[in-house]
Order: C-alpha cells, then structure tokens, then sequence
C-alpha cells in the first residue's frame, strides 16, 4: 500500500530509469480547421483556416511518454531516406531525443498518418506506410545496432512498439528476448496483429480488448472479465510470459499473473482522443516495473496514465505532474484505487 510519500520517492526512481523502445515510428500529422458548409460537389464537408502541425507518433510517443516521466529514452526503429523521414529526424531533435538507434532504409518510406479535425471532431485520417517487413539484410544490421545498446547501454527495460509496419520480425523478437533473458532485462510488448503469437518469454505482454480476441481466435464480452481472465492465463501459460495485461478501454484493465488476476474499472473521465493512450499504458508499466511495484500496482498508475492522455486532442504524452496529483488522490480518495 502506497502513501503519498511513497508516490514521491516512486516518481523519483523513474527518473535514474533508461528503456531501449523498438518498434514503429511514424509521424502524427494534424490538420486543424473549422467546419462552416457543406460541399456543393459532394455530400462531404468543407474544412477551411487550416493549421497544420507535425508529431511524433508510434513507437516514438512511447519515447515521448518515458521522457515525460524524467526517465531516458532510446528509440529504435528504421525510416525512409524521404522527406518525412527527415522531418522525422528534426522532430527527435526538437525533443531532445537521441537518434543513435534510428536507422535509414533507401527502400522503405516514412509513415504519416494524417488527421483531419474540426473542433474536436476527427474527421478523416490518411495513411501513407508501407507494411512489408524489413529486408534480410536491414535486419541484421538493425539487431547488431539494438543488441550493442543491450550490453552497453545499462538498459532498464525493454518495450516492444508494434504497429504492424515490418520494422519488427520474428527474428529481431527472438534475438532481442534471447540476451534480454541472459541479461536479466525485462521486455514489454504492445503488441498488434502481425507477430501476436510470435513473442514468448515477455515480462509484461499488452494487447488491447480486439487485440487479445483476434490473437487467441475467440469471441468474448468486454465486461466479461471472469472470462476475460481466463483467456488471458490460458495465453500467458501457452506463451510462457510473466504478466498479461489487457487494456480494456472504458472497462479499465485487467492483469492476469500466475494463479491471480485483477480487475482496475477506468476513471470516470471527459473523453476527447483514446489515440495513443496504449503507448502511455506500456511506457509507464515498463517505468513502474523497473521501480519493483506489483502487477496490480503497476496497472493502477498505468491505468491513471492512459485515460489522463485520452482527456486531451491528438496523440500526446503523459503529464508527469498531473499524474503524481491523480496518483495521490486516487489513494487518499479510495485507499483500495492502488492495491
């Protein structure tokens, strides 16, 4: 049980705290206007006083999240030798991140994803990606890159960032978990559809509600959480990962570990954009796993974190004050909010 003191010295472990996050980067693009009329060519509207604006998105708002926190980020991932990708160069520099493990494929193009937004109404998105995997080649020497920072960069932990975009293959997930294991690294993964059931041996394995039900090929109710937690052991054990927390949306989480799970409802928020709020929840696992709390705890606070980023438009990372003033609340407020 945590009192507010606890919560401050927990919030200044992160902050000794460096993860390695390898996944898909891409930019978040954002065309903001106001909507007045109706298309006379189409039944579509018309957005005009357009400002756009440019973020990092994927597994870069992970990035973006740990740095938040105070602790250090090392992002890994492949980009196009394009335009974008040297917008996406200039926006890791804008943020103080380092660009070490960030590599360039003539091959490959940089992801955009483009949203258009009226107010606070998502109107549209366009993707511009491509989804193949690395080549054999882009993969060796992008594992060589990524398993020299494990030996020497004193790693706290490891996040898997899975966006289905080719930059993660089962052999770098192999690899990776192989020395992370030697090494006594945790691994995070958020997963997507590609490589669902290609990660084994994980510390803290997180799909989302459609994640879990494709991955596992069954059908069940998302307030189903007996079940729920059933089929996330069955997976854990099958998979031979440590923890399995499944992000729930307006359920909340739910964490199965061995013998055990535990069910956290979401807070009572003002909802406004849910992008990017599972780069949120795994950043601040891999950050409260590291500082020794249990799985219950850790997805307390990552629970706070996630909905905290859905109350604001677009993708955006974790406020690490407001959430140490949400942490404190929750447990002065409902002292069994933090189990």
């Amino acid at each position: 049980m945590f009192d507010e003191t606890d919560f401050d010295a927990l919030f200044r472990s992160i902050r000794n705290q460096k993860v390695l996050i390898i996944g898909d980067v891409m930019i978040d693009s954002y065309l903001w206007g106001k909507v007045r009329r109706v298309s006379p060519e189409a039944p579509v509207p018309i957005v005009s006083g357009i400002m756009e604006e440019n973020r990092l998105g994927g597994a870069a708002n992970v990035a973006l999240n740990i740095k938040s926190m105070g602790a250090v980020p090392i992002l890994c991932s492949v980009i196009g030798r394009d335009e974008r990708g040297s917008v996406f160069l200039e926006l890791l520099e804008e943020q103080n991140l380092t660009d070490v493990g960030i590599q360039v494929d003539e091959t490959r193009v940089t992801t955009q994803k483009t949203r258009v937004i009226s107010g606070y109404q998502h109107l549209l998105r366009v993707d511009e990606e491509m989804e193949n995997e690395l080549s054999t080649r882009m993969q060796e020497h992008f594992i060589e890159i990524i398993l020299n920072l494990m030996e020497t960069g004193g790693i706290d932990s490891i996040i898997f960032q899975d966006y289905d975009k080719g930059v993660i293959t089962p052999n770098i997930i192999s690899r990776v978990v192989r020395l992370a294991r030697e090494l006594r690294i945790p691994v995070l993964v958020d997963p997507k559809f590609r490589n669902f059931n290609r990660y084994m041996d994980v510390t803290l394995f997180k799909p989302n509600f459609k994640e879990l039900i494709n991955g596992v090929e069954t059908d069940l109710e998302k307030g189903d959480f007996e079940k729920i937690a059933e089929v996330a052991e069955q997976f854990r054990r099958k998979q031979n990962h440590q923890i399995v927390m499944v992000t729930l949306s307006d359920k909340g989480i739910l964490v199965a570990e061995e013998g055990t799970h535990h069910h956290l409802p979401a807070q009572v928020r003002d909802i406004t954009d849910v992008s990017g709020a599972g780069d949120t929840v795994v950043a601040l696992s891999a950050l409260c796993y590291s500082a020794g709390l249990t799985p219950p705890q850790i997805a307390s606070v990552a629970n706070l974190a996630g909905g905290q980023v859905c109350e604001r438009s677009g993708v955006v990372p974790v406020e690490h004050n407001l959430l140490l003033e949400e942490c404190k609340k929750l447990f002065t407020d409902s002292p069994q909010g933090i189990a």
